[in-house]
């Protein structure tokens, strides 16, 4: 029979089994796979979304009994990474980025990479998307970055930066020396870094491009229906760059030493989810002078909602959602915009285009979503409407050129302005236009007068911005400047 000392320590040793919830395995109990080493502010719920499994599994596979009692430094292995071993780390996918260089970048052979991400086509690997890689292949360390020519194959370019070609297979995940082709960019990494090198797992640099481009930016990084997107390549001087996004053609334009700016906008009706951004660069051959290297990318872009609101149902005349009518006068306007003047007039923001007594008036913002005499919500705001009667002065917000005004019957009496690259403003339903097509403005300079003329419900100035042919949310631009950083 249990005497009063042996239950007391039978009870202590209960509680200190039930105390330690998380069973710390010891290295050699652990059990096979991939471990994460918990951070701060980790929880087990955020664990299991970032390397997409299930918290039962983490759980079980770790012995886990109570999930509150997680702690920084604990080894937790991730289940279904069969054959893999190591410790796990998250990075973001940069712009620049694809499956085959984030594998020489990574050194990781593609089929991990797809196994740790749980991916089953590379074309799931959008910019901003978190990636599981290997915590040992964060310091592999990036030398140089550089293109294969036309015509030239591996042992010329190794011969040529004085490498050695079988370390060039090797170091950039190649089956077989032959296994490579014009504008493929080849990785040659360093055994033994040195304090000056940048770590491959922290530099932003595009991986899939050689070392004559410097950086890719998409600002902001997180695309918006209906918003302004700038896109920023650097790198040699006289690079030639031409891209796609959305299917609308982007132009870059050149702002200083190698800096190359492109403005384009995300029509506000796209589909939310993931679009390519397509990319390519030309620039002069080190291996032929009489020709040019080109490289030609493709990166998905996730695109997220605008969240736009209903405006309740509209009446107007008849005559001006006809499609006999709108269809060609939008073909019109839109081609008003197509062009982008090589020289940018604007700088900074942007001014109101209303008296100081209407610049926060809006009877409807751009984006909201829209139905004309009961018909289907397949329409959208394209602009900002601002308040006024008949006769309150419209002025110009920038610099810019007169393109077009004159009388339309959707739109009314209409202004557009073009600012330069590819950057536009229109204005409608005016009572009176005061400019003319060639005439260049200046920001403030009276221009015409609010109206109600053409598809309105009451007197409004109706305001857009075109950035690439695409209009955008005008506010933006009064708030910001494009395209500087903010």
């Amino acid at each position: 029979m249990m005497n009063f000392i042996h239950i007391i320590a039978l009870i202590g040793l209960v509680c200190l089994f039930f105390s330690n919830p998380i069973v710390a395995y010891a290295q050699d109990q652990q059990p096979e796979g991939p471990i994460y080493i918990v951070q701060e502010g980790d929880s087990l719920w955020d664990i299991a979304i970032r390397f997409g499994v299930s918290i039962d599994s983490l759980t079980r596979i770790n012995n886990i009994n109570d999930a509150s009692q997680l702690s920084v430094g604990d080894n937790l292995v991730i289940p279904g990474l069969e054959g893999i071993k190591g410790y796990l780390n998250t990075v973001e996918v940069n712009f620049g980025e694809s499956i085959l260089s984030l594998s020489r970048k990574y050194q990781l052979p593609i089929e991990d990479l797809l196994e740790l991400n749980h991916l089953t086509s590379s074309n799931e690997l959008y910019a901003g998307k978190t990636i599981v890689v290997l915590e040992q292949n964060l310091q592999t360390r990036e030398t140089a970055r550089s293109a294969i020519s036309n015509n030239q194959s591996l042992y010329e370019h190794a011969i040529m930066n004085d490498s050695n070609p079988w370390k060039y297979v090797t170091d950039n995940q190649l089956g077989q020396s032959w296994m490579v082709i014009p504008g493929d960019v080849i990785h040659l990494k360093n055994e033994i870094p040195n304090e000056n090198e940048n770590q491959a797992g922290n530099s932003s640099s595009p991986s899939a491009f050689p070392g004559e481009i410097t950086d890719i930016r998409f600002e902001p990084f997180s695309a918006i229906q209906g918003k302004t997107e700038v896109i920023r390549i650097s790198g040699s001087e006289g690079l030639e760059i031409e891209g796609k996004l959305l299917d609308n053609n982007l132009e870059f334009f050149s702002e200083n030493n190698g800096n190359y700016v492109s403005i384009q906008g995300i029509h506000a009706m796209v589909e939310p989810g993931t679009h390519p951004l397509e990319i390519e660069i030309s620039f002069p051959d080190d291996w032929n002078e009489d020709q040019k290297t080109i490289i030609n990318f493709s990166q998905p872009i996730y695109i997220k909602s605008g969240g736009y609101a209903f405006d309740p149902v509209l009446v107007v005349s008849p005559e001006t959602i006809d499609p006999t009518v709108t269809r060609p006068e939008d073909a019109q306007w839109s081609a008003l915009g197509t062009s982008a003047s090589t020289e940018k007039f604007w700088k900074g923001k942007f001014v109101s285009p209303v008296p100081k007594d209407y610049e926060d008036c809006w009877p409807s913002l751009f984006g909201n979503r829209r139905s004309y005499n009961g018909s289907p919500y397949e329409y959208f705001h394209t602009g900002l409407d601002f308040c006024g009667g008949v006769g309150t002065e419209i002025y110009a917000p920038a610099p810019g050129k007169v393109v077009f005004a004159g009388p339309l019957t959707v739109r009314g009496n209409a202004t557009v302005i073009d600012h330069g690259w590819g950057v536009y403003t229109a204005y409608m339903h005016q009572s009176k236009i005061f400019v003319k097509p060639g005439e260049m403005v200046e920001p403030g300079q009276l221009i015409g007068l609010v109206g109600d003329t053409g598809r309105v419900t009451g007197p409004h100035l109706h305001w857009e911005v075109w950035a690439g042919g695409i209009q955008v949310d005008p506010m933006d631009w009064l708030v910001k400047s494009f395209p500087e950083i903010n």
